[in-house]
């Protein structure tokens, strides 16, 4: 697997080091994929963000009623359908899921970025493959306070990655 070398929103009020964001594109969105990444990586009981339970029932349980709705709707930018939650992880500093402009799905990891840049970039490395292998994802991607893509062209822009894995299929 070939790589090549931005954490999201601040939902902690502390100082902090930055934070190296680690994401992978899954081509499909799913309530089993969002289930597994929630179940896997989210602190269900503390999530940060009122709107994960929208989001849970919207997106994993298919039972959302119009407040969850609206609830999604803050999340947007104008009119588009592409929204991000960034939410508090169990084991990393956050967890942020993205639904995209185009039917897929970004998910991320957020870590401290330590002084030393090359073990960063191996742990986040490490973090990609496993994310990959974890939700059949074609293609991750790290760097220093990145934001999430929310569709194919923003992913493949260059400005802060400094590590990529695999690619994106052919729509």
């Amino acid at each position: 697997m070939a790589f090549s070398i931005h954490c999201g929103a601040e939902i902690y009020a502390r100082p902090m080091p930055p934070c190296l964001d680690v994401y992978v594109w899954v081509s499909e969105r799913s309530s089993e994929v969002f289930g597994q990444f929630i179940a896997s990586y989210i602190n269900v009981d503390a999530p940060g963000d009122d709107r994960f339970h929208a989001f849970e029932r919207v997106h994993v349980l298919g039972v959302a009623n119009g407040a969850d709705n609206k609830a999604l709707d803050e999340l947007r930018l104008k009119e588009e359908d592409a929204f991000t939650l960034y939410l508090r992880a169990r084991d990393h500093y956050q967890a942020i899921i993205t639904v995209t402009r185009d039917g897929a799905a970004v998910l991320g990891l957020s870590v401290d970025a330590s002084d030393d840049l090359s073990e960063t970039l191996r742990q986040a490395e490490q973090l990609v493959a496993q994310l990959q292998r974890q939700f059949s994802a074609p293609a991750g991607l790290a760097g220093v306070e990145l934001p999430p893509a929310r569709d194919r062209a923003e992913w493949e822009e260059e400005d802060f990655v400094l590590l990529r894995a695999g690619e994106l299929p052919v729509p």
